[in-house]
């Protein structure tokens, strides 16, 4: 259901976790994805957003995002009280843009955007925010909130869970320019069903029929590898067993006992504390593991 706020904006009312408002997420460009649309979001890469939007993958809630949520309602009380500002949560659409507001005045001239970081005031965030700095990635975040709200000020608000810090991040025009042509770069993977380009972060997700028979052909063949490791080495263990003295022999195999010297802690030498080692390295090289996702 959609309430008009202007010509331009209508508040979205649907219950947040529901199959409908994870539906319509799905369809919008919204400000929490605007970072990884944008390449700057330390968690999620264009790739990975990809997956999310086309229903390829889901993500999961971990504890740091179960921690704002739950410290949001006492973050915004204190807010409130810090400032005298009464502020009311809402999801706003603008078009094809969409922000989840943590809070708007009644005049709709003013947002909050609630952060509460795992670790409080250890947390980068907060000491970014100590300095008078927003992070890219939440800076990215609140101009697209700006956006669609018409907000002409955005309070970025920092909780420890006991107190909090404010910064205050202005509309920027050529911030704004930036989202829409981000997301229009965007839409044409999620229009083609195909995938944007890759970064080193990503993991390429693979359903075709090549790698469903490569994986179950390896899958297969791991199991039948661990079943006979498990065999062999339970019949190593009998030989041991029966080997009494350092070197013992009989029907082609061979038990030898003997002691190897241990690996040196470099880390240890103190004459090696202020030494640069990284010139002693071996060349880099390539290594490929293949493991059960």
């Amino acid at each position: 259901m959609h309430t008009s706020i202007t010509s331009n904006h209508t508040i979205v009312q649907l219950p947040q976790g529901s199959q409908e408002w994870l539906d319509y997420r799905r369809t919008m460009r919204n400000a929490s994805e605007t970072a990884a649309v944008l390449g700057v979001s330390p968690w999620c890469t264009p790739y990975q957003l990809w997956l999310e939007k086309t229903g390829r993958s889901v993500t999961k809630a971990n504890a740091a995002m179960q921690r704002g949520t739950y410290l949001e309602p006492a973050a915004r009380a204190a807010y409130e009280a810090e400032t005298g500002n009464i502020m009311q949560p809402l999801v706003l659409q603008d078009g094809l843009y969409s922000a989840s507001l943590d809070g708007m005045d009644l005049d709709g001239e003013l947002i909050v955007e609630i952060k509460c970081p795992y670790k409080g005031q250890a947390s980068a965030l907060w000491n970014d925010i100590t300095v008078g700095m927003v992070p890219d990635h939440y800076a990215a975040q609140i101009q697209h909130q700006l956006m669609v709200s018409g907000a002409k000020l955005a309070h970025l608000y920092v909780f420890d869970g006991t107190h909090g810090l404010l910064r205050p991040v202005e509309p920027i025009d050529h911030a704004f320019e930036r989202i829409r042509n981000g997301w229009d770069w965007f839409q044409v993977f999620l229009d083609s069903d195909t995938p944007p380009p890759l970064t080193d972060a990503d993991t390429v997700q693979r359903e075709d029929g090549d790698w469903l028979a490569a994986a179950n052909a390896f899958a297969q063949a791991k199991q039948a590898a661990d079943l006979a490791d498990a065999t062999v080495a339970q019949a190593r263990d009998a030989l041991v067993a029966l080997a009494r003295h350092p070197k013992v022999q009989g029907a082609g195999v061979s038990v030898t006992r003997f002691w190897k010297a241990g690996a040196v802690n470099y880390k240890a030498v103190p004459e090696l504390k202020d030494v640069n080692l990284e010139k002693y390295r071996g060349k880099l090289r390539e290594e490929v593991r293949v493991t059960f996702a």
